[in-house]
């Protein structure tokens, strides 16, 4: 790929990573506790559950996640036993009974609990759901600063068979600006528990568009990271919303790289991976070609969601624990992100739930278009006309004069039969995306809806 990155950086706009669609801005109490209860509990699908650990002991300060900082061993504590609650209270609404194919412990850390803690909450939850599926995806987002051979010992127990460790930069500049010192001897160690575990899947995430990052230093990192030999690696653009998140403004922006050094950083990233036998998947994701992924991808299932992509698709999200977010096919449904609320709602025998969206016939023949072209770059029109019912060109004829310009620029080809986005193009799929997304309209001019898109 040949780019001139200064005339991409026109591009650089607020735009969705798509997660969802509709995105969490359109999030509401609107879609009221009754109505999420009932679709809860009407769904015939295999299960993914997530649980939410938020504690961390200080501030990552690019972090984007809901975190709670504490240094207080009782408030970890205290949180088991609501978890304990709300999965008893989960089993009133929701056949606990069915398949589990996907479970996920995300954070704040979830290695900041002990193992003995990990122990007892992965065994209410076996308790309350006992159909975990044999070939059942179970998984961990681990700090390495925080992990021991003991917490692998209680995920191996329990069958975890993917870990993920939180990298983000090797560099020790980025690494004091971003508050989370972290040698790669560090790294290094822990993985080498997780592989003497036997764990087979390794995911490392990366960061580019952290402070004082250049592509110059984001080579080194990359060389480090390979050095690991993961089986999966994520690589994120940096999402700086300080509007949203007090630690961000900590950062002295000027340090932060450009639109066109980030877009050289990541198309680097993107020929590294290639080089060394890694293929790219959706916009931020590489993996090695005997992944599942890539098995997802040539039948058309591969998913995403708030964890990434997936090749649990098919199955219905439970979100668990604070700020927690679930998914059903036809809604996106948020748990409060106040302890305090946590606490009162599970002690008056509610579910945590706060606010979320059901989505209408449009919204799903959306979310289905927009997250085909996350997910494999492309469309395949015939197919989506099929199974959503529609004439795509008559549906879409008010959106599809906005990709006249990447067309134009050769980054999206269009016929009658299929969308393909060039490998150029892969690098604004978000931008792209943005075309079939009936909200947007209302964000444009607004510079605290999304992060930038490059």
């Amino acid at each position: 790929m040949s780019i001139d990155f200064e005339k991409f950086s026109k591009y650089s706009k607020p735009g969705p990573r798509y997660t969802s669609y509709p995105t969490a801005l359109e999030f509401s109490d609107k879609f009221a506790y009754e109505r999420y209860l009932e679709l809860l509990g009407n769904n015939n699908k295999p299960l993914s559950l997530y649980v939410h650990l938020p504690f961390c002991r200080s501030a990552c300060y690019f972090c984007g996640c809901n975190v709670v900082f504490t240094s207080k061993q009782e408030k970890l504590s205290r949180y088991v036993e609501y978890l304990k609650k709300e999965l008893a209270l989960l089993k009133n609404y929701l056949d606990t009974s069915k398949e589990v194919v996907q479970f996920h412990f995300g954070g704040g850390t979830p290695t900041f609990y002990s193992p003995y803690e990990l122990d007892i909450i992965m065994s209410e939850i076996k308790n309350i759901f006992p159909n975990f599926a044999k070939d059942a995806e179970i998984s961990v987002e681990i700090d390495p600063r925080f992990f021991t051979k003991e917490h692998m010992q209680t995920f191996s127990k329990h069958g975890f068979n993917r870990v993920s460790f939180g990298v983000q930069d090797f560099n020790p500049k980025v690494q004091e600006a971003v508050h989370r010192i972290q040698p790669f001897e560090i790294t290094k160690k822990a993985v080498d528990i997780a592989r003497e575990a036997g764990i087979e899947s390794v995911n490392i995430d990366l960061i580019y568009g952290l402070p004082y990052q250049s592509l110059q230093t984001f080579k080194d990192t990359l060389q480090k990271a390979l050095l690991l030999n993961p089986d999966r690696v994520a690589v994120f653009n940096y999402a700086h919303v300080p509007w949203l998140k007090k630690t961000m403004r900590k950062f002295d922006e000027t340090t932060l790289p450009s639109p066109a050094e980030k877009l050289a950083i990541f198309k680097h990233t993107i020929d590294t991976f290639k080089k060394n036998g890694y293929k790219m998947i959706g916009m931020d994701h590489f993996a090695k070609p005997e992944d599942e992924l890539f098995g997802a991808i040539a039948k058309g299932e591969l998913h995403r969601n708030f964890q990434g992509y997936t090749t649990k698709g098919g199955a219905h999200l439970v979100g668990i624990g604070l700020t927690s977010i679930g998914e059903g096919e036809r809604y996106y449904a948020q748990n409060t992100k106040d302890m305090k609320r946590y606490e009162a709602l599970i002690d008056n025998g509610k579910l945590p739930y706060e606010r979320g969206v059901e989505l209408n016939d449009d919204d799903f023949i959306r979310k289905q278009v927009i997250m085909e072209l996350m997910a494999n770059f492309a469309l395949d029109i015939k197919r989506l006309e099929r199974e959503l019912k529609i004439n795509f060109f008559d549906y879409f004829k008010a959106d599809l004069p906005k990709l006249d310009e990447f067309i134009n620029e050769g980054l999206v080809n269009l016929d009658k039969e299929r969308l393909q986005v060039s490998e150029t193009g892969t690098l604004l799929i978000r931008n792209i995306a943005m075309a079939f997304d009936a909200y947007m309209q209302k964000y444009l001019g607004n510079k605290k809806s999304f992060s930038k898109t490059v």
